[in-house]
């Protein structure tokens, strides 16, 4: 899939998938010269794991500078002896939220390190949705999820450097390390190119909202078309209404949503929204080919984003997010000729018909899920965040 867009002095190449990604963040880290910095939610002990693992070792041993940035929660299965294999070779390895208990009900624990970011000598950046974990889920499924990164050389790539580098400082200081670094990074502030590549972030200082509004502000000013694939679709109402709006206007509105389910109580209550949606004219497709864990959508053939963040809670208003926004119309058929592909070939439509005559006892278990998910958010305190890496 891949090729080559300029956009506004930028290089950017979609990768579709693992299988195309692995591949090309193998090779630039083999080729890399000064640094490699890596951000990734989770990091399994598998066929993948080991060969980026290997990769990273090789760079260090060579003498570039190698950071490996890992949630404490996605990342928690992987082996010490992993670990410690990267350590002694001269990876530096740090551990954002380790996991104190598995039994913690602290809103802390749910604040995660999820956006998946990796940097090569300051000068090629991959960021979107792709864990470092094997690409195909095995089983009866032997199709690789549904998913992106976009690779990207040009002068974001700077903003990118500096929110890693940021990141890195505060999760050492935690650890007691480099506060010099800490301090001098917090107190500069570096604004985000405003053109037509852009990285957005989530967090809990400056940018809690950043995502969403980026989001907001796109579909508000839709005129014909509006294609959202996303795993884990939760949005409040604010968003909901907007999406409607649009649709009632005469915006085709496309949603691309889970079929195969993962986590249960989060799929069905996504499905309670259903209704709301179809009614106002929403098409809502199901992809059935693998597990989708895209984060994409494409507005007017020409508004893209790419990146890790869910439409739901706990992305939305508890993780560390990162989505790239390229404004481009030549990228955006890119993707949107991909999606389509997805939606005719891997989806399945539900129409206002057939959800209705859904079963009482689906209604009664979409409706608890719904209650119980919105309980959850209540209980772990979404809007009201701060102090992100304690």
């Amino acid at each position: 899939m891949r090729d080559l867009h300029q956009v506004d002095g930028h290089t950017l190449i979609l990768l579709r998938n693992g299988e195309e990604y692995f591949p090309r963040l193998i090779a630039t880290i083999d080729q890399a010269i000064r640094s490699v910095c890596i951000e990734t939610y989770i990091y399994a002990a598998d066929t993948c794991g080991y060969q980026i693992s290997q990769a990273l070792q090789r760079a260090a041993r060579r003498g570039v500078k190698v950071n490996l940035l890992l949630d404490g929660f996605g990342s928690a299965g992987l082996p010490p002896e992993w670990v410690s294999d990267l350590r002694r070779a001269g990876v530096e390895v740090l551990w954002y939220r380790p996991e104190r208990s598995r039994f913690s009900l602290h809103r802390n624990r749910l604040r995660r390190l999820h956006r998946k970011l990796a940097l090569v000598d300051e000068r090629i950046a991959f960021v979107g949705g792709v864990n470092i974990l094997d690409d195909t889920p095995g089983g009866r499924i032997n199709a690789p999820r549904l998913d992106y990164m976009v690779e990207m050389q040009g002068s974001t790539t700077e903003y990118v450097n500096f929110v890693m580098k940021r990141l890195w400082a505060l999760v050492s200081w935690r650890n007691f390390k480099r506060q010099r670094e800490h301090i001098k990074l917090l107190l500069t502030h570096k604004s985000a190119t405003q053109h037509g590549v852009t990285l957005v972030l989530r967090d809990n200082f400056r940018h809690r909202h950043d995502i969403e509004r980026a989001y907001l502000k796109a579909i508000a000013g839709a005129r014909r078309e509006i294609i959202i694939a996303n795993a884990y679709f939760l949005p409040g109402q604010n968003f909901r209404r907007t999406l409607i709006e649009a649709a009632l206007r005469g915006v085709r509105v496309v949603l691309l949503l889970q079929g195969r389910v993962e986590y249960r109580l989060q799929h069905f209550a996504t499905l309670e929204l259903y209704d709301d949606l179809l009614r106002a004219g929403i098409e809502i497709y199901e992809y059935r080919a693998s597990y989708m864990h895209a984060k994409v959508a494409v507005i007017d053939s020409y508004w893209v984003t790419v990146g890790s963040s869910n439409i739901d809670p706990f992305s939305l208003f508890l993780a560390r997010e990162a989505n790239l926004v390229v404004r481009d119309a030549r990228f955006a058929e890119f993707l949107r000729a991909d999606l389509l592909q997805e939606i005719t070939y891997g989806a399945r439509l539900i129409s206002l018909a057939d959800w209705q005559e859904r079963g009482i006892w689906m209604h009664f278990l979409t409706r608890v899920s719904y209650a119980i998910t919105r309980f959850l958010v209540g209980v772990t305190g979404c809007a009201r965040g701060h102090g992100d890496v304690q």
